[in-house]
């Protein structure tokens, strides 16, 4: 009986052996490493729809924290080249790019590169390993101007005969931006190549991404991202899992893929003990290149690793990217969704430096004068805008309300604090100090649009009550605001330009009927009774030809005052599609509104348009004023200036009044004409040395006599 047992025992634990061994053997297929990579580059990708046609939808696999970073540096075997493509209007997709670039590089990726589509040679895709597409929609879902070509290259191939595998190596993902408020080509762009890659067989590593420019951006981004690197480390993870210890020959290394039908028979369990090896054999891997690494903006550190939705709107209507943005313009934020911000000429008058040209137009003291806004939401993107397009864009108000008393204690109190710290600036005159702490004039002109405030008009009352006068300017895509607005000091109009595809080009507006709307706007401002200002930013090249058509929209608004100004450089790159060579001198300011002049003066001899001359200039601001002379120009003398307690009054009785009513002489020294050229004969001028050096072969265009103007408010 002994010995029964001792083989029942025997056998019990051969066979046990031999199924657990057999069990092993079958729960892992060979992970085959080719020289050329590409098993590896595969192993990367997720299980696939059978119809390429149809995007598959990518299995998320979420790993809990060990409590240290993941590091691919670690690996056996030679990683794929990870290459990042964007598509760009503002620089927010090449932001991003650089971002997840860091992330690669802090991960231990070897091979990374960052390249615009604009630059992509569309050939290199089907030899892509890992492919990152980050790109932009555009108005009314078209790509941005780089992504143009790649995208329509992109689309054909996708949709030839031969689409089916062009692609089948090719591991990717994308992340598209995108404005909500753009309901019906919400992220097409992003939503068609990451169809299109699918088409083509590749292999998706993680879902679409979604950055919605009215929610944060940034946020969305991160999120994404978190995803992608946890859904590679999972797969890294399952490929070291399988070269572990009695595994490791279950991994076949070959030069050839033929050769993993070559893999070693199962042995029999007396060798099996033999059969391991004492350590892993070598795999040569790839030489890192030297390369300089860019500046790379740092991750938002708040980022939490919930899923971001993108589609919910937000409470408030600056994100703390928003704010945090925006503070660094100089920008004090005042509730969810206003700001105030201390204008240069306010530091200049001062200084006893001379004042911006509203002081030179109409009077105000520019030491006084709050620049603040109750909306930092707008309705265009301007190629020309100064403030880089840092804020939120809308068509309608859809955010929490601040109330106008707060909003307006906010400003004054954060513009009191603004005026204390130029204490100590070198030549501050005490008298006007002291003076800077008793706001007299709001100019309601900084980022966005102030009239969508739900509550403009009991601002502007709030505000007159404290004895503050007001100047506004909106963008002439809201022509019932216009027609419910109370009496302002001086109401603005933008004319960006003068044809419907030229504004279209210039003013990149939200609306579909932006052309409907901007000449609606017009026909409002013609029936206020108060001041009202045209006013015209010069784009060199872009919009000072058509002189005419200008004549054609003055002879509908009839404004008193056409402000012409040459637009104000902010800054080069792709965020801004403007150089130095569209800022137009002064003297070419002057000559387009002496041309405009003229060109009015044809239309205005059956009386459908006023008389404008040219009234005043602000050389120094490369701004000149045309008025309507047959109202302000009263026996030979020009009164475009403001009595200002005039307009408080007349305001505060209820009765109806007119801008005739509160005018004032113009002095002498303002006068276009005078020597002094717009700057206060009473002000001391500084003018700046400045030794920028031509480039080697670079035209020097001069303009003798005259300063090139750099800034305005």
């Amino acid at each position: 009986w002994e010995s029964v047992q001792f083989v029942i025992g025997f056998v019990v634990t051969l066979l046990t052996a031999l199924l657990i061994y057999v069990k092993t053997k079958r729960s892992k297929e060979p992970v085959v490493i080719p020289k050329e990579r590409e098993e590896t580059n595969r192993s990367l990708s997720l299980d696939q729809n059978e119809n390429p046609a149809q995007p598959q939808q990518a299995t998320e696999i979420v790993e809990k924290s060990e409590g240290q970073s993941f590091s691919f540096s670690e690996t056996s075997y030679a990683l794929p080249s990870l290459t990042i493509l964007f598509g760009t209007q503002k620089g927010t997709a090449e932001r991003f790019s650089h971002i997840l670039e860091k992330q690669a590089l802090s991960k231990g990726w070897e091979s990374v590169s960052v390249i615009d589509l604009e630059e992509y040679e569309f050939d290199s895709l089907t030899d892509e390993e890992l492919v990152i597409f980050i790109v932009a929609t555009y108005i009314e879902g078209t790509p941005t101007d780089s992504t143009k070509n790649f995208y329509k290259m992109i689309k054909g191939e996708a949709n030839a005969p031969r689409a089916g595998n062009l692609c089948r190596s090719v591991n990717f993902a994308t992340f598209g931006l995108c404005n909500s408020l753009y309901t019906e080509h919400y992220n097409i762009v992003g939503k068609n190549i990451d169809k299109w890659m699918a088409r083509m067989s590749a292999n998706r590593v993680v879902d679409l991404g979604e950055g919605d420019e009215n929610a944060d951006q940034d946020k969305a981004f991160s999120a994404w991202t978190k995803k992608f690197w946890r859904t590679m480390e999972s797969s890294e993870k399952q490929i070291r899992d399988s070269m572990k210890g009695n595994v490791v020959n279950d991994v076949v290394y070959s030069d050839d893929e033929d050769n993993a039908s070559n893999a070693e028979p199962l042995l029999d369990i007396e060798d099996i003990g033999d059969s391991l090896p004492k350590k892993k054999p070598q795999i040569k891997k790839r030489r890192k290149k030297k390369s300089q690494k860019p500046e790379i903006p740092e991750e938002d550190d708040e980022d939490s690793d919930e899923d971001y939705d993108a589609t919910k709107p937000p409470k408030e209507m600056l994100s703390s990217t928003h704010k945090l943005t925006l503070q660094k313009q100089g920008y004090k934020i005042i509730g969810s969704h206003s700001g105030v911000k201390l204008c240069r000429w306010t530091k200049s008058m001062l200084r006893g430096r001379g004042g911006c040209y509203k002081h030179t137009f109409y009077g105000i003291a520019s030491h006084r004068c709050m620049e603040m806004t109750p909306s930092m939401a707008c309705a265009n993107k301007c190629v020309f805008c100064w403030r880089h397009h840092k804020n939120p864009v809308t068509r309608e108000w859809r955010w929490i309300t601040d109330g106008a008393e707060m909003i307006i204690e906010g400003a004054i109190e954060r513009h009191k604090k603004m005026i204390k710290t130029c204490r100590g600036i070198p030549g501050v005159i005490p008298e006007r100090f002291e003076e800077g702490f008793n706001v007299r004039h709001c100019a309601l002109s900084l980022v966005g649009e102030p009239i969508i405030y739900p509550e403009i008009n009991e601002f502007l009352r709030m505000l007159h009550g404290k004895g503050i006068s007001s100047f506004m300017v909106t963008n002439a895509q809201f022509p019932d605001k216009i027609e419910e607005l109370v009496p302002v000091t001086q109401l603005y109009v933008s004319i960006d330009a003068p044809t419907e595809e030229s504004l279209k080009k210039i003013d990149r507006p939200l609306f579909v009927d932006f052309w409907q709307r901007f000449l609606d706007s017009i026909r409002a401002l013609s029936a206020k009774g108060q001041r009202t200002v045209f006013r015209l930013t010069l784009v060199k090249d872009w919009n000072m030809d058509e002189i005419d058509r200008y004549g054609e929209l003055l002879a509908i608004g009839k404004p008193d005052f056409i402000e012409v100004k040459g637009v104000t450089f902010a800054g080069g790159g792709k965020k801004n599609q403007l150089s130095m060579t569209n800022v137009p001198w002064h003297t070419e300011v002057i000559r387009f509104c002496e041309a405009l002049g003229e060109s009015v003066a044809g239309m205005s001899s059956d009386g459908t348009i006023p008389h404008y001359e040219i009234a005043s200039e602000h050389e120094h601001s490369c701004c000149v004023l045309l008025a309507n002379a047959d109202k302000f120009k009263i026996d030979n003398k020009w009164y475009t200036f403001i009595d200002f307690d005039k307009f408080l009054e007349l305001e505060s009785s209820g009765k109806p009044f007119t801008s005739a009513d509160y005018m004032a002489e113009t002095p002498e020294w303002a006068v276009y004409g005078h020597e002094a050229r717009g700057f206060d004969p009473d002000e001391t001028r500084f003018r700046k040395v400045r030794n920028h050096k031509p480039k080697d072969g670079a035209v020097v265009e001069e303009d003798p006599g005259i300063e090139y103007a750099i800034g305005g408010c």
